[in-house]
């Protein structure tokens, strides 16, 4: 039924717990799976040399970070036998940038985690999950941990 499912993380133990789940619907249907971080743009707001070191280290962190998430999701990936490919991307919504890569990917699936917030939280929060689930076009689940 699925053939290409993506999975937005952040290395996060409920992103983990999404991984583990999409990984095995992948397996199921034959699937392959796409991982990707979505990276919130440097907010870029002074002048000079601090600036330009301020951006520098803020990349160099957000991709260690990234890396680090899509590594966890290849180990799942791998040990399962699925076909894996993993995306670092920036943008400043990061539900844009999850829709743009199902999208440019060709997915038929999103799977993501989400923290469960309800109600006022919820609201006053936000979700990014939320805001998937509002704009998506392919279907979405959600893993509730």
């Amino acid at each position: 039924m699925f053939k290409h499912i993506l999975l937005p993380t952040d290395g996060s133990e409920k992103a983990q717990i999404a991984a583990e789940k999409a990984v095995e619907l992948a397996k199921q249907h034959g699937a392959k799976m796409t991982a990707v971080v979505v990276i919130d743009p440097f907010p870029y707001i002074g002048l000079g040399e601090a600036s330009a070191f301020g951006l520098q280290a803020y990349l160099a962190e957000a991709q260690a970070m990234a890396g680090q998430s899509l590594d966890l999701a290849r180990q799942i990936a791998d040990a399962a036998g699925v076909p894996f490919t993993a995306d670092t991307i920036e943008r400043s919504a990061v539900f844009e940038g999850i829709l743009d890569t199902a999208t440019s990917e060709g997915c038929d699936l999103i799977v993501m985690g989400s923290h469960g917030r309800s109600g006022v939280k919820a609201l006053i929060l936000g979700s990014e999950t939320q805001k998937v689930l509002t704009h998506s076009t392919i279907p979405v689940l959600v893993i509730k941990s």
